[in-house]
């Protein structure tokens, strides 16, 4: 059997290795709205994840649930492309924070529904090559600035985990949007 030069090993380690850990670094920073993140779930799905937009407030379209006193709703627009080889079934209400400056936690709230657009299903199945678009909807408290959101695949249990960062960017008119009284239209960056 023909031995291989330690040099020789040692560079294909650093090569095998260097390899691995690209594949599965997150990036220093969160990348900006509109990027696409490919992410992969426990039993090898692949999604790609972009985050479109974030309302802040959001508006409630239903008169019996609305925001707790002291809460107001956030809402984030995901796109969910299916790049895997079979269909992708999760409940990405699970799988979605939103964390605010202070580093709480909030998890979507699976009744809401707000003005922002249609909501993504509790329950969603997207055969392979398609997408789905919709509102997961988060409840904060009044004085809490969201600075980060976060999706995983597997209901949150997938070790891949985007996360795009929220930052104001103006006043766009209409319902949810900054339109004066401490309204925020916000963008996101992604990081995963």
């Amino acid at each position: 059997m023909r031995r291989l030069p330690a040099s020789l090993l040692a560079a294909l380690a650093l090569v095998a290795g260097g390899l691995g850990a690209q594949a599965s670094a997150a990036p220093a920073e969160p990348v900006p709205l509109g990027t696409t993140v490919t992410l992969t779930g426990q039993r090898s799905e692949k999604v790609a994840v972009t985050v479109l937009k974030v309302v802040d407030p959001a508006t409630s379209s239903d008169e019996f649930f609305t925001p707790d006193e002291g809460n107001r709703y956030v809402s984030v627009q995901f796109r969910l492309k299916n790049i895997g080889r079979g269909p992708y079934r999760d409940s990405p209400v699970n799988g979605a924070t939103l964390v605010d400056a202070q580093g709480q936690q909030f998890d979507a709230d699976v009744v809401a529904k707000t003005t922002a657009g249609p909501r993504l299903p509790v329950a969603l199945t997207i055969p392979a090559g398609n997408t789905a678009l919709g509102y997961l909807t988060f409840q904060l408290p009044d004085g809490s600035k969201p600075v980060t959101v976060q999706f995983a695949l597997n209901s949150g249990y997938a070790e891949d985990v985007g996360e795009w960062k929220v930052t104001a960017t103006g006043t766009a008119a209409g319902p949810g949007r900054a339109v004066g009284g401490g309204c925020l239209a916000t963008t996101l960056g992604v990081r995963y």
